[in-house]
């Protein structure tokens, strides 16, 4: 049987071969992963360390593949530990310090909204001087390229689940006598699970969005590449090897398949047993490898040591009560804070230092520029909605329809849609489309599944009761949409329009700007400004491009997002 609210036991077994893997098979089979892993860990930190070398020839042969998919996916999931790490943390921090969320979010507003790529020369460039003797240092911009493309949209749904964490559960953890840590342990990362395991879905599509363009780059006459997928499908595109791209696409499904069978779907399935509903649910999802991992003696122990190293923290945080804790905490918070803003402080110096030289006409033409992006910003979101929500709300709905269309999603969503460009570019020729309008298709692959995925999650995470409440009263179509369903996803709809928009802007850099078989298309844009001034390594008028780009968006983001989320907040969320 299911306890009311928060659910802390799994779902009611069914009987199947699933669910009566012998333990000692499951334990083969976890073993054998993790040594398949480890050992191809190993060779991707030796190539890490090993000397730095100013070309790196790429072997197009299919032999080749499985060690270029590989050390893509390292640096992926590397990637995404980090981002995990901050997401929980600063999510947090940010949810449970008012001070903090009057000064922090906003700077977090601004970094979601800043198109990474055009720091990429000089991120690059930075840790290759840095790092000089091995490829460590190319390695780590290509790691935190990936990391600002994953974590923005991780830690805006962390600090949007704990701020609308239901009433009833925190009168109940306050009427318990819950600690600190078991209040974050049994009430607020529960809650958070839901939309996070959502969220990291879309962070890593985000990661291979911009795989081409991260282990391929190009400034002036170096070339920045790093032995990749990514790399490979650069190469392969500018030489027209149609059987390596072929190839390279068939590699990133196989990529994106295994990701779904042995992390995400059972990360999905498992997150779904801290929905909130007061009713049983009507059908039960499983997936082999967390029946796997459930019937594991491995970790079974393993989750042993956790519950002792869960009492140990709840024993250090009773012990520190005496001491005053909530104090430290708050200390801790302000000198964070502090620090931050010292590093801010220093870089607005250096960009005040850049941008001076830039003339009055190089501020009007950036301004213009950054009219032409946002018209087709804003047609993607439409475009996005429009299409994301009707589909979406079918699939989160429907267990049926999300084991159906599940698979076909990921490909979708985590498909590296730069491969895709030259073919766009191609057919663009053929149809006489120029790259004014087709800049708006290529900058809808980057920005859709940010929508896409946060109404399948807000429709998942819809209680079930109320459901039965609108077939229940019989409810038409049109009133089920209006008074159930888009109430339930809005505050998700919300940081999925936040986020798609953010990913837009990124994806202007590569849409406006588009490299083909060693022909430059552009169109007017600020996406393609940035682009022009880091190949033409002018790094004053980047910085102007960068910082006009970020202050339109903040003011924006304030003046019209934020206000519908906080509105998301308090008219729509499940509090009671």
């Amino acid at each position: 049987m299911r306890n009311k609210g928060f659910h802390f036991e799994y779902y009611p077994r069914r009987k199947s071969f699933l669910r009566n893997i012998h333990s000692g098979f499951a334990d083969f089979i976890l073993i054998l992963l993790a040594a398949l892993l480890i050992f191809g860990f190993i060779f991707y930190v030796q190539h890490v360390f090993s000397p730095y070398q100013e070309k790196v020839e790429i072997n197009l042969s299919a032999w080749h593949l499985p060690k270029y998919t590989f050390f893509s996916l390292c640096r992926g999931l590397l990637a995404y530990l980090l981002s995990l790490i901050f997401a929980l943390l600063w999510g947090f921090w940010v949810a449970k310090d008012r001070l903090a969320e009057r000064t922090v979010l906003p700077i977090l507003d601004i970094m979601q909204s800043i198109p990474f790529l055009g720091f990429l020369p000089g991120v690059v460039l930075l840790f290759v001087h840095l790092f000089q003797s091995t490829n460590f240092g190319l390695e780590l911009a290509a790691i935190m390229i990936m990391f600002t493309s994953q974590v923005w949209n991780m830690a805006f749904g962390v600090y949007h689940s704990i701020r609308t964490v239901p009433i009833t559960a925190n009168e109940a953890a306050d009427i318990y006598g819950f600690s600190g840590w078991q209040k974050v342990k049994w009430v607020e990362l529960p809650f958070a699970t839901l939309s996070l395991s959502w969220n990291s879905i879309m962070s890593m599509a985000g990661c291979w969005f911009l795989l081409m363009v991260n282990e391929a780059f190009k400034l002036g006459n170096r070339d920045f590449q790093l032995p990749g997928l990514g790399s490979y499908m650069s190469v392969a595109a500018n030489h027209g090897d149609i059987f390596a791209i072929i190839t390279a696409m068939i590699a990133m499904i196989v990529l994106i398949i295994l990701l779904d069978q042995f992390l995400w779907r059972p990360l999905v399935t498992w997150s779904q047993k801290f929905r909130i509903e007061d009713t049983a649910p009507s059908t039960i999802t499983e997936t082999w490898f967390l029946n796997v991992l459930n019937n594991s003696y491995i970790i079974g122990a393993n989750r042993r040591l956790g519950h002792r190293f869960s009492k140990e923290i709840q024993n250090w945080q009773a012990s520190l009560k005496t001491a005053s804790h909530h104090q430290i905490s708050k200390i801790v918070s302000r000198i964070c804070i502090v620090i931050l803003f010292a590093l801010i402080i220093a870089a607005v110096y250096s960009v005040i230092r850049l941008i001076l030289p830039v003339t009055f006409d190089e501020w009007k033409h950036l301004g213009t520029m950054l009219l032409y992006t946002f018209i087709r910003v804003l047609i993607c979101l439409i475009i996005s909605l429009l299409i994301a929500v009707p589909i979406g709300l079918m699939i989160g709905l429907s267990e049926k329809n999300l084991r159906l269309f599940e698979p076909l999603i990921q490909i979708g969503a985590s498909f590296p849609a730069t491969l895709l460009f030259p073919v766009i570019v191609l057919l663009m020729n053929i149809l006489g489309i120029s790259l004014a309008i087709g800049s708006v298709v290529l900058m809808l692959m980057g920005s859709f599944w940010y929508v896409f995925l946060n109404v399948i999650a807000g429709a998942k995470a819809m209680p079930s009761d109320l459901r039965e409440v609108a077939a229940n009263f019989q409810f038409s179509t049109k009133q089920t949409f209006f008074w159930l369903h888009l109430p339930a996803i809005f505050p998700y709809l919300i940081v999925g329009i936040m986020t798609a928009a953010g990913g837009a802007w990124n994806a202007s850099v590569v849409s406006e700007y588009v490299n083909y078989r060693n022909k430059v298309m552009t169109t007017p844009g600020i996406g393609s400004a940035i682009e022009l001034a880091a190949q033409h390594n002018n790094m004053h008028l980047l910085a102007a491009s960068i910082l006009v780009l970020s202050a339109f968006v903040v003011i924006i983001n304030y003046c019209v997002w934020l206000r519908v989320y906080h509105y998301s907040e308090k008219r729509f969320a499940i509090n009671n």
